[in-house]
């Protein structure tokens, strides 16, 4: 029986779906014999609601040859109000490997480098960003956690070890900005930050003293608190206390007339001059796709007044940089394949913390901002 002829249209899409299949068929038997993603399962979204977002973050191998894709899988935007603060083609960066406990980074914009606490092992590190060298900034460093610099561009530190606050001065010199309040040694200094009016403002939880590891142990002499050193005096007066049990990070909103306070949850205050009025909750941080309370700790606000802060579900759950607007419409996760602690005060957000499962072990780790973060 003769064939009829076959139109030029029917050869195209002959030859189309042949050279398709082809090209699917190793691709096919690559994707058999490749491991189970390690990655989070699909979640399957809710009737009526937005889709689920899972805690658990993406598998990565850090020193990989490979090139890195973007976006970042782990940067999730929890309302789409929040997209405009990603750059679709920055990911998380590890700066370094291998320190203790790492805390209180903070970024110097004249020497641009980054300087953060090694609590446990009494030395300060520095991360140089012209050749993305790590050193020994400061041994010892008196267990210092959280550091930050004024306006004169001078590095203030938090020391567990010599319950004080103190200030590093162009010469050399130490400078004590606090150790005692109305006669009693404070417990352990924790976070300060600077107001342009020169007044220094820092937390005093009891964490440092309660062993050895971060500081001495000791008992603690005063309560709890949030306290202001006068410029010109030099006074201290405590400025809050009983709002929050052991408070962590403090920031201040771009206008310099709110005060936030890390304790779990994060509370706001208005500065009114030297004091501070009208405390209230300002949110309790939820580890993203669960039911789960998180904890801030390190805090900043960026130019726009949304709070970021590092927060630490527990356990060897992964970290989440939190971002919330103030007010309250939206957040922004970042799912951190290390624990996070501390918020840097720079251009870029920093975070640090144990890895999960392996306490001893300890990462610095970055995703570059498009706005600068207020100091």
């Amino acid at each position: 029986m003769k064939s009829q002829p076959t139109s030029r249209a029917d050869r195209r899409r002959f030859l189309t779906a042949a050279l398709t299949a082809a090209a699917a068929a190793p691709l096919a038997a690559r994707a058999a014999q490749a491991p189970a993603s390690q990655g989070p399962p699909p979640a399957t979204p809710p009737a009526g609601g937005p889709p689920p977002v899972s805690p658990v973050p993406t598998s990565r191998a850090w020193d990989a040859a490979e090139p890195r894709m973007y976006p970042d899988p782990d940067i999730v935007a929890l309302d789409p109000a929040f997209r405009s603060y990603v750059v679709f083609n920055s990911l998380i960066k590890r700066l370094h490997f291998g320190t203790s406990w790492a805390e209180g980074p903070a970024w110097n914009g004249v020497g641009r480098y980054m300087v953060w606490s090694d609590i446990p092992a009494n030395v300060q590190m520095r991360w140089i960003e012209d050749d993305n060298r790590v050193t020994t900034f400061r041994n010892p460093s008196n267990n210092s956690n959280g550091n930050t610099f004024d306006f004169e561009g001078r590095q203030l530190s938090c020391e567990h070890g010599g319950r004080r606050v103190v200030r590093y001065e162009p010469n050399g010199q130490v400078t004590v900005i606090a150790d005692t309040f109305e006669g009693k040694r404070l417990n352990s200094p924790n976070d300060v930050v600077v107001h342009p009016d020169g007044s220094i403002w820092f937390t005093d939880p009891s964490y440092g003293i309660r062993g050895n590891y971060e500081g001495n142990k000791a008992a603690a002499e005063t309560k709890e608190a949030v306290y202001r050193v006068d410029p010109k005096t030099a006074a201290i007066a405590r400025v809050a206390m009983g709002d929050q049990n052991q408070p962590n990070g403090l920031c201040f909103s771009p206008d310099y007339k709110k005060l936030y306070v890390a304790d779990g949850a994060i509370w706001v205050y208005d500065v009114d001059g030297a004091t501070l009025k009208n405390g209230k909750q300002f949110v309790q941080p939820m580890v993203p796709g669960t039911q789960q309370r998180s904890g801030a700790d390190g805090i900043r606000c960026d130019t726009d007044g949304n709070v970021w802060a590092g927060a630490r579900p527990g356990g060897i759950m992964p970290a989440n940089w939190v971002i919330v607007s103030p007010s309250l419409s939206s957040t922004r996760n970042s799912r951190s394949p290390v624990r996070s602690g501390s918020q840097s005060s720079s251009r870029t957000t920093g975070c640090v913390g144990p890895v999960p499962g392996d306490p001893a072990r300890t990462v610095t780790a970055r995703i570059s901002s498009p706005s600068p973060s207020h100091a």
